[in-house]
């Protein structure tokens, strides 16, 4: 047995999962962001899962505990934005079968977004989850990258090779340090991700692994979906490389305040028991939702309201980290 990260639907001991704080970060929508995520929580946690939800202070506890159900375990940590699929522990299973965690640079998605506390967080929870801890100078956040467990990789151009990452790094070397820290020893590389998505291109909102060498990518819907070529791209180079791809219906055209937003089902969060698609009120959230069921026959589906989350910046997937199991 080699050293990988095992993918999302292998089984999971709990969840990490971040608690909107900030009004700066959802101007206007903090509330109903709140109880968004609260309820992705309690879905997860009434499935049978530990969910940890991270919250910022006392005032910030004493809403999530009005919101989520008493099976969520709440956690008081200093944390700025709720992304811990960026900020979190990137947790591997070493070749003796044990579980380590790599942390890599965080420089707030290329300088944009840094804010007190989320370049701490991820070792921090690792820590006291047991974690022995790697670091690397590497600038990385964990949705820029989706495995599927058998060393395979996606990711996108658009990210990893940003200036505002990596600008000393080749695409080889890169590679390189995907497979020396992460077991990844394929890479499948994508252009661009998501149109005015704030991590410049964040794969786990493109295209998603749903099974070994099968990939999920949206399709177009409507004349007027503004992603329609990067999806036919991702689409396209996916198969090229021998990747089996499915493909599910897209939101479509999702504006806020006449900007277009990043929205997407393939931000949907795979649990032990449970996958979460977030909707946005499109007239294809029920068809998205039950595309991605059809993937997942050994577990639920459900769709939840994900448009006051995305008004932050991300979804449920952005706002959660898996503790492999044991």
């Amino acid at each position: 047995m080699t050293m990988i990260m095992p993918p999302e639907w292998a089984p999971q001991d709990w969840i990490w999962i971040g608690f909107p704080h900030l009004a700066e970060e959802w101007p206007g929508w903090l509330e109903p962001a709140q109880v968004q995520m609260a309820a992705f929580a309690s879905a997860v946690a009434e499935s049978g899962q530990q969910v940890r939800l991270l919250v910022r202070d006392e005032a910030n506890e004493a809403r999530a505990r009005q919101l989520v159900s008493s099976k969520v375990v709440l956690e008081r940590r200093v944390y700025g934005d709720i992304w811990l699929r960026d900020t979190g522990p990137l947790v591997v299973r070493e070749a003796d079968g044990t579980r380590s965690a790599r942390r890599f640079g965080f420089n707030g998605w290329g300088g944009k977004y840094l804010m007190p506390g989320d370049t701490a967080i991820g070792a921090e929870i690792a820590r006291d989850a047991g974690l022995a801890i790697t670091t690397t100078r590497m600038i990385l956040e964990g949705g820029a990258v989706d495995g599927d467990g058998t060393g395979l990789v996606a990711t996108t151009e658009q990210c990893l090779l940003n200036p505002n990452r990596n600008p000393q790094m080749s695409r080889a070397e890169i590679e390189a340090e995907l497979s020396q820290q992460l077991g990844f020893t394929r890479v499948l590389w994508f252009g661009n991700g998501l149109i005015n998505d704030h991590t410049d291109g964040h794969v786990d909102n493109l295209a998603r692994f749903v099974a070994p060498n099968r990939l999920v990518v949206p399709q177009a819907t409507g004349t007027d979906d503004p992603n329609a070529a990067i999806y036919a791209d991702a689409a396209a180079r996916a198969e090229a490389a021998g990747v089996e791809v499915v493909r599910i219906p897209s939101p479509g055209l999702m504006t806020r305040d006449g900007v277009i937003e990043p929205a997407s089902y393939v931000n949907f969060a795979i649990t032990t028991h449970l996958v979460v698609v977030p909707t946005f009120g499109s007239p294809h959230d029920a068809e998205g939702v039950a595309a991605i069921a059809a993937l997942f026959p050994d577990r639920e589906t459900i769709g939840l309201p994900g448009e006051a989350v995305l008004a932050g910046g991300g979804g449920f997937h952005c706002a959660s980290q898996q503790m492999p199991a044991a």
